[in-house]
Order: structure tokens, then sequence, then C-alpha cells
């Protein structure tokens, strides 16, 4: 450790910063292959249970010896060979089942401690890992799923995205953070990292600099979603591609050195941004990494959401990239398979997962496509989904999640299906579910969000969701909107019914369902 870690005596540090204070997370990963994968799930020590995140590993609900693993796929990008090792290691420990989430890793449910070191063996083969997927450090940094083939990119970031992380990963300098550090980079127009939710977020600038203009990045900090949703804040400063890494190193630096360790419920760095404001931060960084030039002319237009369904050219002449729905983000070891064949006959040899759940298919060559896409797999893996199967996000849910409050996967499945059978929509909303507070399903940012809830009837608790309108990351963005009532589970599908309908009945024109609610107001929907 070559810093000092001057909260170590605070005498009101969570029990949480105590334990890592003992054992930095890291050294969990050798405990695990050198004892516990041999003496088994009831050798692990509690303290150690909770340093396991940092091996990427998450024990499942309910506690009985499973876990869930989750796999960094930076900027989702991974290749044929590494997308065959997955299927693997869905196909031998995980049930046939691997689940894309909503940063664009991959996860696996039902593995055994035992299994986790031919894993990481298996993972480290093809240039994966596990390890920092999970924990008080840098997550898997998101970026441009099209990154290298994208028409609308200023530049490549894939370079740039790996120096980062391999700067990062397994560093002890930062391996022990206040908590969760998400990094997102991007040089796409049309912001397809989520800038405004991230810690750290890079996106497009130019700058005219010495007479000459410069492609490069400006800066967002103070981003997250949780029970407490923040938007990112830019910062008054112009990067260069090649000082991105130095710029990460500083804010990184300064949410370990100075962010929260006393309650895990104030530790992101959003609330530290929020307390000293965007200039003190600014000014603290540039103590750390130097003068910069001010910020240039932002160069975001739009936000895509991150869907790329359907077929779309590529900058690259005469190749095209195929953008699919894996309905909820799951996917069987057998069609993963046959993905990865694919990519390599017909493409690039890349497979690239989205924000929302799927993926795509790179570098097809046109004369391909139409041979291609006739392939059986495509009828269940649409090219062109119906707008509520490509449409709606979930979270894992309390199936697995042991912070989850209700059912959600299944319940999505059943949603989905009734709405189809009722409402023809020529205009997709973004309908998103997620278990509890913490919005790993992100429903501040999604059209429609359902919260899980519980609610007290005369028969018991049962399962409900609170009901949210009108989130988006388009322009300077906004969060979602709590309608402030609960609606028991096995209702939401005809509220939804209700509330779409209503929307459809009402609209002006082409109008979206996002631009609707705003121009309605959130007190019109509860009239209904």
């Amino acid at each position: 450790m070559a810093y000092k870690a001057n909260w170590s005596k605070d005498q009101k540090l969570n029990e949480v910063e105590i334990i890592k204070l003992e054992k930095d997370g890291l050294d969990v990963i050798e405990t695990i292959i050198e004892k516990y994968s041999k003496e088994g799930y009831a050798s692990i020590t509690p303290e150690d249970m909770n340093r396991f995140k940092w091996a990427g590993v998450y024990e499942q609900k309910p506690r009985n010896g499973y876990f869930m693993i989750r796999v960094r796929i930076n900027s989702g990008i991974m290749n044929s060979q590494q997308a065959d090792t997955l299927a693997g290691i869905a196909r031998d420990y995980g049930r046939g089942i691997a689940n894309v989430t909503t940063r664009g890793a991959i996860q696996f449910h039902w593995i055994q401690v035992e299994n986790l070191p031919d894993i990481y063996e298996r993972l480290k083969a093809c240039g994966l890992s596990t390890f920092e997927a999970c924990g008080d450090c840098p997550r898997t940094i998101v970026g441009n799923p099209l990154a290298g083939i994208d028409k609308d990119e200023f530049m490549d970031t894939t370079e740039i995205v790996e120096q980062v992380n391999k700067f990062f990963l397994m560093n002890k300098d930062f391996s022990n953070l206040p908590r969760k550090f998400k990094i997102s980079i991007s040089a796409n127009i049309h912001n397809a990292a989520h800038a405004q939710i991230n810690d750290l977020a890079f996106t497009p600038a130019i700058k005219n600099v010495e007479g000459k203009e410069i492609v490069g990045f400006h800066v967002w900090v103070g981003g997250g979603l949780s029970a407490s949703p923040h938007f990112a804040q830019k910062l008054d400063i112009f990067v260069k591609p090649e000082e991105v890494l130095k710029v990460a190193e500083g804010v990184c630096t300064i949410f370990r050195d100075y962010g929260y360790r006393e309650k895990r419920t104030r530790a992101r760095m959003k609330f530290l941004v929020a307390d000293w404001g965007i200039e003190k931060f600014k000014n603290e960084l540039l103590k750390l990494i130097g003068e910069m030039p001010n910020a240039g002319e932002d160069k975001l237009s739009s936000w895509n959401a991150s869907y790329y369904f359907g077929v779309h050219p590529q900058k690259q002449k005469g190749k095209s990239y195929i953008g699919i729905n894996l309905p909820l983000g799951e996917i069987t070891c057998d069609q993963l398979l046959e993905l990865a064949e694919i990519s390599a006959d017909y493409g690039d040899g890349k497979l690239r997962t989205t924000l929302t759940q799927n993926l795509i298919i790179t570098g097809v060559g046109n004369e391909n496509l139409s041979a291609l896409l006739k392939k059986d797999i495509f009828n269940n893996l649409s090219p062109n989904p119906n707008p509520f199967v490509g449409y709606t996000v979930s979270c894992t849910g309390k199936e697995y999640c042991n912070l989850a409050i209700v059912e959600t996967k299944e319940r999505a499945r059943n949603v989905i299906k009734y709405l189809e059978s009722k409402i023809e929509l020529d205009t997709p909303i973004r309908i998103h579910f997620t278990g509890c507070p913490n919005s790993c399903g992100q429903k501040h940012i999604a059209d429609i969000s359902l919260q899980g809830a519980i609610i007290k009837t005369e028969s018991g608790s049962e399962e409900a969701f609170t009901l949210w309108l009108g989130g988006t990351l388009e322009n300077s963005g906004k969060f979602a909107e709590n309608l402030n009532l609960r609606v028991k589970a096995e209702d939401v599908h005809r509220v939804l019914e209700k509330i779409i309908i209503f929307y459809k009945e009402n609209r002006i024109d082409n109008e979206g369902f996002n631009e609707f609610v705003t121009r309605a107001g959130i007190n019109f929907f509860n009239a209904i």
C-alpha cells in the first residue's frame, strides 16, 4: 500500500471499514483458492464472506452454499473465444444460463465455492476476470459498445478503456474505497455510456488549442442512482485522450482519501461532490494532477438509451452490425455458443453487450446479412423484437438477490406477455423492474419504472410495486417521478395497461411517452 490511510484512526468507521482495514478485500482471492474451495462453504468466515465481493462473488439467496459471480466485460466487448468460455461456465456450473447486467457485465448463478478456482483459470486463459467486478473498488468500466466501428464516435476509445482498466484492476492503492466506483468512457455523440449516472464519466468534446482542433473529453463527477439519485456534474476542464488515466487516478484518489466512511448509506462519491460543490472538487483535483485547460465544445447530441436493435452500417465500408434482443438479459449456454460461432464465421469475431441487457454482433459483411438473419436463433433472440419485450429491463429480484424484496424477472415476463396481447405499440416505452431501492434495474432513467415494495392487506403482507414515470438522460436529464402509490404485484399488468392506453389516446402526433409525461404532468396520471 503506497498511500497513507488517513481515515484509519476514525473512531466512527462503519463495520465494513473495520473489516477492510483488518484485511484487504483482494487478499480473499488467494484464500478462496487455497482454503475455501478445498474446505467448502461451511469454512467461510463472516468477515471473508463480506470480502468475497472483491473476488467478483456474492452469496446468493437463500444463503445455502450457492453464489452469483460477475465477469468484467469492459465496454461490453468480448471476442468469440471469450464468449465460448463464458458459455462453458454457464453449462458446467451455472445451470445453463448467463445474464447480461445493466452495466454490460456477465453474471452466473448457482456457483459453488469449490467451482471458483476452475472458473478463475478458464477466465484468465481467455483474458477475462471476475476480480473487482464487485466490492468497494473501481468496477467494470462502461463505454461505447460500438467502439472502433461506430460512425457516430469521435475516436475509438477501446485502448483508453483498457489502459484505465489495467491501471486500477488489482491495484491495492485503490482497492479500499469508501464504496463502489463506477467509470464511464465514451466518445459517442449519443451518450452511449450513460455519463450522468456514473461516479466519473468522460464524454466527447473538441477544443481549439494553439490553432489546432483537438478531440478529447469533458469530465463529469458525482453521478449515481440507488435510493438517493444524483446527476453527475461537469467539471470545467478539457482532457486530451492521453490524459484520461491521469484524471481518473486523481478523481479516484480524492474519493479514496476524502469520501465518507462512517455511514455506508452516505459513502458514495455523489455525496462528497454535493457537499463540496463542483468548484472545490475541481480545485482539489487540479492540486493533484496539475493545471488543465478549460472545457471546450461539448459534442454530445442526444441519448440513445443504449438500444441498437436491427441492422446498421458500420464505419467500415461493406460491414454492418446487428443488435439483437436477449429477453430480460438472459441467454442460454447453447445460444451463447451459437452466437460465438456466428461472430467468428460471419463477423469480426466479437460480441458486444449493451447497458440494456442485450447483445450486438459486429463486422458482418453486407453480402452475408440475408443468409445470417434466416438462422433459427434469431426467432428467439430477435433483431426486431416486440417493443414490450425489447424495451423491458429487470434486475435479478428476490429469486437470487438478498437485498430484493420482490420477485422481478418472472413477473416482468408475465407482464410483457399480457401487454403484448392487449396493446399494439408503435413507439417503444422503456419499462424497468427493480426489486429494491438500490436500483440495479435503474428505475430513475426509465419511461415507466416499478420498484419492489410490500403492501399490507387484510390477509397479510403482499408483494407490491411503487410506480415512477418520466426518467431520461436526454439533454440535462430528468429522474423518474414517483406516482406515490403502491400497486399489488398481481395488479401491475392492468395498471400498466391503463397508463399506456391513456398515453396512446391522448398523445399528440408521434409524441413519445416521456415527452407526453413532461407535457401532461405527473398529477395527470394520478387521475387514472
